[in-house]
């Protein structure tokens, strides 16, 4: 059978109900996956008219703690979210309350092993904030509400992988966070995910932090000499395919990319603006550590186009078809 997988809206406001329609509709999504969309029904009744989107999904209450799951497409309607005091294309609380609800109740899903896995539509941070929920993100929650201290961001697609040490965090603040053990431990989980999903060793490249990494502690506070280096050779007397501290800026070449299968990032867009530059329709999000698996879009709510018909599907999609993939353990 299918693996079932929850499918978060992500912030009603945003483009998150569109890309749920588009799974909802999408004939490669349903040969490999059962989609249960976990968000509000009016609002994507809404969005269906507005866009002009056909869609087929089975209505579940999420009161009716009894139900039986279908064996086809469905929405979950976690309710609570009012009709007034928000628009599309503008967040505040209202809609980063209800994002939240809708995670929560997917990740209760998962743990309870009612569905096998969990992609989560675009969330507003600045909306979670307005809310009280001091969350920086979904990695964040997800790690906090399954009790894992051990977990990394990897950003995935066919072009390129790159894996990130530190998250959401100012560029000012990277350099202190980075230690050792941060630096191997995703060296590690980047490892072992892509050698169980691939069935071989993965080759992986870490990134210097600074300018030439360091060029011999030049630059920066010889963060490659004390920090990076010594993760980068602990990690391979432990038997990994592991390569660096190496320049960022040389790091991404074509010739080295055909050799590497996911780098080690330092921080935030050290890894994202290669992956976003090669990949940006077809990356996908996904959390390593978890004891459940979780995959997401790689971009943000697109608020100046929320509601219009206008979105594309194609991240959302993949990150489905993803969380599939390693639920059911097909390589």
């Amino acid at each position: 059978m299918q693996p079932r997988i929850a499918v978060t809206m992500g912030d009603p406001a945003g483009i998150g109900p569109e890309l749920c329609l588009r799974v909802l509709a999408d004939i490669h999504v349903l040969r490999t996956a059962i989609p249960l969309v976990i968000g509000d029904h009016g609002v994507l009744a809404q969005v269906a008219e507005q866009c002009q989107l056909p869609w087929t999904a089975q209505l579940i209450d999420s009161q009716d703690e009894a139900v039986e799951l279908p064996v086809g497409p469905a929405v979950w309607h976690v309710g609570g979210l009012p009709r007034e005091g928000w628009r599309p294309g503008a967040t505040g609380a209202v809609t980063g309350r209800a994002s939240y609800r809708y995670i929560e109740t997917a990740i209760e899903l998962a743990l309870q092993g009612r569905v096998q896995g969990v992609t989560t539509g675009p969330i507003q941070k600045q909306a979670l904030q307005q809310a009280g929920i001091e969350f920086p993100g979904h990695t964040e929650i997800f790690a906090s509400k399954t009790q894992s201290d051990r977990v990394c961001m990897m950003l995935t697609s066919p072009a390129i992988t790159c894996s990130l040490v530190t998250t959401h965090i100012g560029l000012r603040e990277v350099a202190e966070k980075l230690t050792t053990e941060s630096i191997l431990q995703t060296i590690e989980l980047t490892h072992e995910s892509l050698a169980q999903w691939r069935g071989r060793p993965p080759s992986l490249c870490v990134c210097g932090l600074n300018p030439h990494a360091g060029e011999v502690a030049q630059f920066g506070m010889g963060e490659e000499e004390r920090v990076i280096a010594p993760a980068v050779q602990q990690a391979k007397s432990l038997g990994i395919l592991v390569e660096g501290p190496v320049p960022p800026d040389t790091a991404f070449i074509p010739a080295r990319r055909e050799r590497t299968d996911a780098y080690i990032c330092m921080y935030h867009d050290q890894g994202l603006i290669p992956l976003k530059a090669l990949a940006f329709d077809s990356a996908v999000n996904v959390t390593l550590g978890l004891p459940i698996v979780r995959t997401s879009v790689d971009h943000g709510t697109a608020l100046d186009i929320a509601w219009q018909g206008q979105a594309d599907g194609s991240s959302m999609i993949a990150a489905v078809k993803l969380a599939a993939k390693i639920a059911s353990g097909t390589k």
